[in-house]
């Protein structure tokens, strides 16, 4: 590949001559997830979209990496990558057993990868839109908190190709690159690669070697065919395989690992989407969408942290999951033309029909187990969905969305459990909508979300913790979305009061075995309510010709009512799990000419409690990141830092006993986010 330092060597070659400064201009942001290609600005509801001048300066390479900059959203790692994500304090924070019913919806390109975040690679990713709140019209029970869409880049008309070289602290290279342009006159292709390899940020000083390592590569294909004047085919399809280590506890809370049968976080996805789009019609255009994905994932852990011979107490013991998931969607979907809105063309519209298939097969292979436990875990969704948005006057206008879903699900496991739930779940939203004459939005909303019921499968539970109930959501919401000064300041900000009932809760039980080791069984019961209100703020300022300063602001108060936990703990009045009180982000740009830019910023985020089954907190923190870039005709070369000071601070935790030094008590145990990172990232873009 190549080292750090030859990347290094070519920045003094190119930084001479350096152009005149440009004016700096604010652009429209366009949102993708919506049912129609609208501008951030002009939507009623709470929405983040991190662009790809952001990652590229940030050099992210995955979700992980920017989900600082979106106020009030969390995630959880417990593998190589973060694997579930919390917005406003609601979503999962792990799955050790079938079945997962996501509170947090995530699309790539269109297909659900919802539950499997590890998918989410950034390389040729257009932008990351976040749709914060239930989104009951829009995606049904997958988005009971919210929604996470990565776009990925379209085809160019003209031909255009790049190539990306990196180097990181951790040994970290990478390689990619793309091309993109007209195969004929109707007919239009990308194509993107990337090669990603590190060894990760801990040291396994048992067997002397990384074993947290990364090995990931991601291939994309897109096409875009005109077919007629009226009528367009796109065409994805994409591998994601991840082959990465997971080793990530030590018994004393640190780094350095002690395990002689490290785990491992792997995954290889392949993806297809297709989306024709039909306005022939002259009431109406037709949207025919589909999906399809298939991922083998298999991901396992040393649980006892250390290796044989470590202690006289000591227990020996792994856990691996295997899984096969498939998934299958449709949609067709018919939107309004301006000849087609209704009530003397003062409404236009939205109308259609989801399905979506959903198998996953897992293998579970455990020491404590007699045999290899299976199960299969079969879902099937069909939802009717209608929107529409009525002109009440020059200013103000009426949004109403409903959605209709059938649910129903089937399990069947080795240990003759067997679940065939189904549900009928209904979700919507009604906003009002004021258009300010000197440019901005102010809306009024209320919406209401779902996520179906389901069972818990997991060791040796009480029959009365197998089952729990649907969990509803109401999300009340005030935003302002405007532009001052010009339009050189812009502001997003939205306050919401979020009213849920029979909350899930994902929880932990500890189970003594004979050999007086622990058996910790993860499972989801009902909590009685909960509530969650807070604000959400983001604003971007060009100071001068050459200064841009930026930032965001979520304040979060999640609090559960009339909870007692497994452990017979009252929670009533308690702090959600995951939920922090505050995060923000902010920073500066500078423009030192249309070459030379620096980029400097910090980011923090308020303690939050790890789980609702015990009191173990992360600690509150703040990360400084930079990046200086030099650009000039048809290169860019961007040095990079993360967390300047090495900040410690916790993407996991847990609480129960796992040292035989002090015959297993039960304490904490964290897993840590990224140290100091630093690299250097080289593109040279043709066209």
């Amino acid at each position: 590949m190549f080292a750090n330092r030859k990347i290094l060597a070519l920045f003094p070659l190119y930084v001479f001559s350096l152009p005149a400064l440009a004016q700096p201009v604010l652009e429209e942001i366009v949102v993708t997830a919506d049912y129609r290609l609208n501008v951030v600005d002009d939507i009623p509801a709470s929405i983040t979209v991190i662009d790809a001048e952001t990652m590229s300066r940030k050099n992210a390479q995955h979700l992980e990496d920017i989900l600082l900059n979106t106020p009030n959203v969390n995630f959880a790692s417990g593998g190589s990558r973060a694997r579930f994500i919390q917005i406003r304090g609601i979503g999962e924070r792990g799955q050790f057993s079938e079945p997962l019913n996501s509170s947090v919806g995530m699309l790539i390109d269109g297909v659900d990868f919802s539950g499997i975040g590890n998918a989410a690679m950034l390389y040729d990713v257009e932008q990351v839109e976040v749709m914060l709140g239930p989104q009951g019209t829009r995606y049904g029970s997958n988005a009971l908190a919210g929604l996470i869409n990565l776009q990925t880049r379209a085809p160019t008309t003209q031909f255009k190709a790049g190539l990306q070289l990196q180097g990181a602290n951790a040994d970290e290279q990478g390689i990619a690159g793309y091309v993109s342009g007209p195969a004929t006159d109707d007919l239009f292709y990308r194509l993107s690669v990337q090669k990603l390899k590190s060894d990760g940020f801990s040291q396994n000083t048992f067997l002397n070697r990384p074993t947290n390592q990364r090995d990931e590569t991601t291939l994309r294909a897109k096409f875009r065919w005109l077919m007629t004047s009226t009528e367009t085919l796109d065409f994805t399809t994409a591998l994601i395989d991840l082959d990465n280590g997971y080793d990530g506890f030590s018994l004393d809370n640190i780094r350095n690992t002690l395990s002689d049968e490290p785990g491992f976080d792997r995954q290889d996805s392949k993806l297809a989407s297709l989306n024709f789009s039909s306005k022939r019609f002259d009431k109406f255009s037709l949207e025919v969408i589909g999906g399809y994905a298939h991922s083998d994932i298999a991901y396992g852990y040393d649980e006892d942290w250390v290796f044989s011979g470590f202690h006289p107490f000591e227990y020996s013991s792994t856990d691996r999951y295997f899984r096969d998931r498939e998934t299958v969607s449709g949609e067709i979907r018919l939107l309004s033309s301006e000849s087609g809105a209704l009530l003397g063309g003062r409404t236009s519209w939205v109308a259609g029909i989801y399905s979506l298939h959903q198998d996953v097969d897992l293998d579970r292979n455990y020491t404590f187990l007699d045999d290899i436990y299976s199960s299969r875990f079969i879902i099937d969704r069909l939802a009717f969905y209608a929107e529409t948005n009525t002109t009440l006057s020059d200013n103000l206008s009426l949004d109403v969305g409903l959605r209709s879903e059938r649910f129903s699900a089937e399990f069947m496991g080795s240990n003759d459990l067997l679940f065939s739930p189904d549900e009928n779940l209904l979700g919507g939203k009604i906003s009002l909508n004021y258009q300010l004459s000197d440019s901005g939005l102010l809306y009024l909303s209320a919406s209401r979300g779902y996520k179906s019921g389901g069972f818990n499968t997991d060791g040796s539970l009480d029959a009365d913790l197998r089952e729990f109930d649907s969990e509803t959501l109401w999300n009340y919401e005030a935003g302002l979305k405007k532009s001052f000064l010009d339009n050189r300041l812009n502001l997003r900000l939205a306050v919401f009061y979020m009213d849920r009932t029979d909350v899930q809760i994902s929880s932990s039980t500890v189970r003594m075995r004979n050999d007086g080791s622990s058996e910790f069984i993860d499972f989801i019961g009902n909590a009685a309510a909960g509530t969650n209100r807070g604000a959400e703020l983001e604003g971007q300022w060009l100071a001068s010709d050459f200064v841009t300063l930026y930032g965001s602001l979520g304040l979060l108060d999640s609090r559960y009512e009339n909870f007692v936990n497994s452990s017979g703990d009252n929670l009533d009045g308690r702090e959600q799990a995951h939920a922090p009180g505050y995060q923000f982000t902010l920073g500066t740009r500078v423009e030192l000419n249309s070459a030379l830019s620096l980029d400097i910023n910090m980011q923090g985020r308020d303690r939050f409690y790890f789980s609702d089954s015990h009191a173990e907190q992360s600690n509150s923190y703040v990360l400084f990141n930079t990046s200086v870039r030099y650009t000039r005709d048809k290169l860019s070369l961007n040095l990079w830092a993360r967390n300047l000071a090495d900040k410690d601070y916790f993407v996991r935790g847990f609480y129960f006993g796992n040292d035989p030094r002090d015959n297993y008590t039960a304490k904490g145990y964290t897993q840590l986010g990224e140290p100091a990172r630093y690299g250097v990232t080289l593109n040279l873009d043709f066209n």
